[in-house]
């Protein structure tokens, strides 16, 4: 199986920053696209930002030019640096993950989710 692994979440005043991580562990071959997801209270999951095993990006246009998504491959780990936050902001955040994964005697292609961490921004 394979698990991943938030951190980074919590309270933090309107403009200020927070770095969220997500580390991948388990049966693991590869990883393809990796993102950070959101829902706040009330409302649906939403793509925040993604980024493929090469690099490329994508951003919703709501935290363009202040959140920055990146990924360590050689540690399965996807990073979102979140700057000069908004209330708008607060959600649970979570990790997901295209993974590869070694299943005896072949691989399988699954998609994986984090349990989520919170992001609270309020003065």
């Amino acid at each position: 199986q394979v698990q991943l692994v938030e951190s980074g979440g919590g309270l933090v005043q309107p403009g200020g920053s927070l770095r969220l991580s997500c580390a991948a562990s388990g049966s693991i071959s590869s990883i393809y696209a990796m993102g950070w997801y959101r829902q706040a209270p009330g409302k649906q999951r939403e793509l925040v930002a993604g980024i493929t095993s090469g690099g490329s990006t994508n951003y919703a246009d709501s935290v363009k030019g202040r959140f920055t998504i990146s990924r360590d491959n050689a540690k399965n780990t996807v990073y979102l640096q979140m700057n000069s936050l908004k209330s708008e902001d607060t959600a649970v955040y979570y990790c997901n993950a295209d993974v590869l994964r070694t299943v005896v005697p072949g691989l399988s292609r699954d998609t994986y989710w984090g349990q989520g961490t919170q992001v609270t921004v309020s003065s």
